[in-house]
């Protein structure tokens, strides 16, 4: 079915059902960032297949909300559907819910799934459609429309991390979130965050592609823990070390009807990871108190402890020695005149990383874009649509991968021949903004809503910016980006040492180019004086940074220092893993810059 014709037969069932209008997030029961097929309703739909986006349909009109990241790629995709793009943080851009009121009828209904929609959406919604007289619905729609080729919601095999990689054992963790829930005034939380309950349980399985969660709920009270989740294919020793440290197992579906029938209890859940329909459920039982507010594993596993981190240093360093590789084969290829394209790219990137070990696959789709498609910051190449490399401009390549040990994300940007003065002052420029992020010094209590304006102000004496966030945390052994802090005007949350952040500003312009540099940071503490404790960052990403493009008089003497130092450290780090020949190479990578 084309675009068009699954619209039609939505609204046709949106008209025998009395409904006015049909709203689909991007989202599945856990409220994940990545889905498993099963539940990318809103990409089957639209066409439009980035990881975020809301489609609004009613019975004659039909949007589709994305963030800066997608707009190029929206609006390729939407080309013809008859869906407007609404580009989200854009002067003259209605919020959702003040376009549903405004089209919507008074007296009229609006459908959505409950069990994919968070309680946080759900309220905003009701807020400003009562306004309008319109009321919302839980009913799901789209799966009727959608009732041939869905995909099966995923099941795979489940296994337990060993403590020595995760640092904390079960029992550890669940002492540390029922203390959280003290300070907050609860005695239980209903986790439905997919890399929450990985994390708090130390299983991890394949139900996400590149995210290694496994689908499933805990229930986390003052005397216990439940495990909501398919238990066949849980193996009898992991559900016994569990067992062992006091959780137990429930059917994946049982986890509505366990809410509904608990006893009294003060129960913490956050409205933005919580579907709406759990809520409901919690809501009639009234020997609950419900309290909303942070969900405590979020802020607990965004801290890294020693373990992690010393493990996630080693990922770095086998996910560097795969990246020299990668480079020293496109330069090998390009230098012989071999035919490669975009796909080529992520396949040999790909084959690196596998053969390093304990090697879980990538982290994510890569993203390879060559020239102008770079300017697209989540582009990623397909088989029928894909860019051919030539001696010249730049290759993009953000990538990552997933290791039993750590998780990756690396972004380097390539000049693939000669360039234009243009393409060397904006490659200098983004190198000076991802310089002075990682130099930054600053004071206990700042977040990321504070620090984020060190990256971005070279670009803004100049009238340049970029539409996303400077940087996002990254899970262990978990998912690629990771809360609760970030790198962004809307991070709120102070940094810690221990946290974890990318460091990837750049530039973007369509129909040109787009340049990226992205390392993963660790905060640490600096210092300590009269006037309070200071933080900083520490580099965990060990590879060369392409120095073909950099206008060295650019740089000031600061920032030239730091980079010669960041390519000595890089030296020195993979060193061990590389052989004769790629040591030789990656000294010349890392040849120290002078003026």
């Amino acid at each position: 079915m084309e675009t068009t014709e699954k619209l039609a037969a939505l609204r046709a069932k949106m008209a025998a059902a009395g409904v006015d209008g049909v709203y689909v997030p991007s989202s599945d029961p856990h409220m994940s960032e990545y889905l498993p097929d099963h539940w990318r309703c809103r990409a089957w739909l639209s066409g439009f297949d980035g990881s975020a986006g809301t489609l609004c349909i009613t019975a004659d009109k039909a949007a589709l909300w994305t963030d800066g990241r997608y707009f190029i790629q929206a609006a390729r995709q939407l080309a013809g559907s008859g869906i407007e793009l609404m580009r989200m943080a854009v002067a003259g851009t209605p919020e959702i819910e003040d376009w549903l009121a405004e089209n919507l009828p008074a007296g009229g209904t609006l459908a959505l799934d409950g069990a994919v929609t968070s309680a946080a959406a759900v309220e905003k919604m009701e807020k400003r459609l009562a306004r309008a007289g319109v009321a919302v619905k839980d009913l799901d729609l789209v799966s009727p429309v959608w009732a041939q080729g869905r995909p099966a919601v995923p099941a795979t095999a489940v296994w337990q991390m060993d403590v020595a990689y995760a640092g904390k054992s079960v029992a550890e963790k669940l002492a540390d979130v029922r203390a959280a829930l003290a300070q907050q005034g609860a005695t239980a939380v209903i986790l439905s965050r997919l890399d929450s309950v990985t994390w708090l349980l130390n299983v991890r399985a394949d139900d996400i592609e590149y995210n290694p969660f496994v689908l499933s709920y805990c229930l986390v009270e003052a005397d216990g823990a439940t495990w909501f989740v398919d238990g066949a294919r849980v193996p009898a020793d992991v559900a016994g070390a569990l067992a062992a440290q006091g959780v137990a197992m429930a059917p994946y579906g049982d986890v509505a009807g366990a809410l509904r029938a608990m006893g009294k209890a003060t129960v913490l859940y956050e409205p933005a990871g919580t579907s709406w329909a759990l809520l409901r459920a919690m809501e009639g039982n009234k020997a609950l108190t419900l309290t909303a507010g942070d969900e405590p594993v979020q802020g607990l596993k965004g801290v890294k402890n020693e373990t992690e981190i010393r493990h996630l240093k080693e990922a770095h360093r086998k996910d560097g020695a795969a990246m020299v590789r990668f480079e020293m084969e496109l330069r090998r290829r390009l230098a012989q005149g071999t035919p490669t394209s975009e796909l080529d790219v992520c396949e040999f990137l790909l084959g690196f990383r596998r053969a390093q070990p304990r090697n879980l696959g990538a982290s994510f789709n890569t993203i390879a874009a060559y020239g102008p498609n770079a300017a697209m910051m989540h582009y990623a190449p397909k088989p029928e649509s894909f860019a051919v490399l030539c001696p010249e401009h730049f290759l993009l390549v953000d990538s990552g991968g997933q290791y039993m040990d750590g998780t990756t994300d690396i972004t380097r940007t390539y000049a693939l021949g000669p360039l234009t003065d243009e393409e060397k002052r904006d490659y200098t420029l983004v190198l000076k903004c991802h310089i002075a992020l990682a130099r930054a010094v600053f004071k206990a209590g700042s977040a990321g809503q504070h620090i984020d304006i060190l990256a971005r102000e070279t670009l803004w004496r100049l009238g340049l910016d970029y539409r996303c966030g400077t940087g996002h945390g990254v899970g262990f052994v978990g998912g690629v980006h990771e809360g609760p802090q970030n790198m962004s005007a809307r991070g709120a949350v102070p940094f810690v040492p221990g946290m974890t952040i990318t460091d990837e500003p750049g530039i973007y312009e369509e129909g040109k180019l787009g340049i990226r540099i992205e390392n993963e940071l660790v905060c640490v503490e600096k210092f300590d004086t009269e006037y309070g404790k200071f933080y900083g960052f520490e580099p965990m990403t060990y590879c060369p940074i392409d120095t073909r493009p950099v206008m060295v008089e650019m740089l000031e003497d600061a920032e030239l220092a730091w980079l010669n130092d960041y390519h000595a450290m890089v030296k020195q780090e993979l060193a061990p893993y590389l052989n004769e020949e790629e040591n030789a190479w990656l000294a010349e990578a890392c040849r120290p810059l002078a003026r």
